[in-house]
This record gives structure tokens, sequence and C-alpha cells, in this order.
């Protein structure tokens, strides 16, 4: 057999093997993720029917029961469990160039948890699987490049509290969250709304803002991030750009992710809500 012929083949096994243990890892990467939603969902109470009534409101600052209110959670089975898909672009400095991104997330409600699941497209044939959790209180990231090899597995006080804060102001896509004993609200304004969330010994609070009709525009806190190998408390805000009504619940289904730097704003992250249900306990 030619010498040309023979690399080709060698070029075409060794193309043949990086494939298969792309896919493995591929696999196995959605197992252990799946494992962990099985987790995750276990204890939690989603087929414990009940009914949210105006009553469960009373005691909420105004604001906040007219955003209850106009959701359509009122009069409905109280959402326990949540699974969603999005579309989604990051960019993982400011300079940087956007990735588009296909994410599956999961939430628990009576004792709160998220999985969140990311597939990202660097460049054209080049992406990493991204998974961020919170459960029990703690958070936890993992990055692996092309769901093989770890580029990121942290976690620590400084990710709890960032994990806690992101589940609080993902609250918006389950409304009915807002009545959950670990949630405390204040007036903050007349179109604001002050909201605290304990768990696992950790505390924080954040800032809802709401138009004229009751629908939520912004959620603003101080979140510890990491820049440049250093977590630092900075300015966090999620910017609302667009409502829609999914199974009956109007939520923000388009918005914008800001950290407020000293050298300006970074926009890193941009999603739109494609799919969500409720009171489904399982992963897609």
């Amino acid at each position: 057999m030619p010498k040309v012929a023979l690399v080709v083949l060698g070029i075409l096994a060794i193309i043949f093997i990086l494939l298969a243990v792309v896919l493995i890892a591929n696999y196995r990467f959605k197992q252990s993720v799946k494992r962990e939603v099985e987790e995750l969902f276990k204890d939690n109470l989603a087929d414990k029917a009940e009914i949210v009534r105006e009553s469960d409101l009373s005691g909420l600052p105004t604001v906040v029961r007219k955003w209850l209110e106009q959701s359509g959670v009122v009069g409905r089975e109280r959402i326990r469990a949540v699974r969603l898909r999005q579309n989604a672009q990051l960019r993982l400095k400011e300079e940087g160039f956007w990735m588009p991104a296909r994410v599956e997330q999961y939430f628990t409600v009576d004792k709160p948890g998220f999985i969140w699941k990311a597939r990202v497209k660097m460049v054209p044939l080049i992406y990493f699987a991204g998974r961020d959790k919170y459960a029990e209180g703690r958070g936890h990231m993992l990055i692996k490049l092309f769901s093989l090899i770890k580029v990121a597995d942290v976690g620590g006080k400084e990710v709890d509290q960032g994990t806690l804060l992101r589940y609080l102001a993902e609250t918006v896509w389950f409304p009915a969250a807002a009545l959950s004993p670990y949630l405390h609200w204040e007036e903050a304004g007349a179109n604001s709304a002050k909201v605290t969330m304990d768990n696992g010994g950790i505390s924080a609070s954040g800032v809802f803002t709401f138009n004229e009709k009751g629908e939520v525009v912004s959620f603003v806190a101080d979140r510890y991030g990491e820049f440049n190998g250093r977590y630092l408390l900075k300015p966090w805000s999620v910017l609302i750009k667009e409502h829609r009504e999914f199974n009956g619940v109007r939520i923000p289904s388009r918005g914008d992710v800001i950290w407020k730097l000293d050298q300006g704003d970074f926009h890193w992250y941009q999603f739109e809500i494609t799919e969500i249900e409720y009171n489904r306990p399982e992963a897609y």
C-alpha cells in the first residue's frame, strides 16, 4: 500500500478515535447530570397538590402581590418543580466574542435548588459543556472542554452566595416561589421590593423592580464573581426585555445579565426561554 494511503488511513483512524472519545465523554457527562437532576428532585414535594389562594398573598408588599396576580399563579397549583429550556449566548470577558449555548435547567422550590446544563459553542467544531449547581445551600460549577477536559471545578463560600442569588433572581420563572418561607419581602419604593433569602446558613438580598403592569423589569444585587482569578463582590443585575405566557403563567422570557464593574458594564449573558414545564420532576 502506498505511503500516502497509509498516512491518510492513519489520520482517519486518529480522527475516528478522537470522535469516539468525545462522544463517550459527552454521553457520560449527560448521564452524570441526569443523576444529579434525579437526586435534586428526589426529596422534592412535587406531587403535593396545593392551590395558591388570594389569602396566601397577604403580608406581601403591594407590588409583589400585583406581580403574582398578573402572572396568573393565583388559583393554580403551587409550583414545586420546574424544568426549562433556553437559547442563550455568553462571553467570558468584556472584549470577548459571544458564544451560542443550548441550555437545560431544573429547579426545586420546597428545598431550593437548581441544576443548569449547557453546551456552549466556542468556535466551529469546538465546544465546552457546563454544569452549574445549587443544592443543600451549596453551589458548584463544572466546565469541561468537549465534555472531557476539566477546565473549571469550583465551589466555596463565594460560589455558595453567588448561586443563592442566582436562584433568587430566577424565581421569576416560577413566581409562586415568592411565597416560600425562606424568602422575606419588604417594600423598597413604589415599584420595587427588597427580598432576602436565607438558606444553608447564608443570607443574601436583592431588589426586584416592576413596571406599571406588575411585571418584573429588573433584579439587582451585590454578588460574588470571579475576576482575574479573584472573587470580588460586585453589583450584578438582570434586565428583562420581554414577557410571555407559558402553560398559563406569564413570566420574563428574554433578558440580559450584567456585571457592573469599575470600568463599565459587562454584558455577559443573554437568554430567551423557549420551553418551560411545571411539576414534572424528571430530566429531559
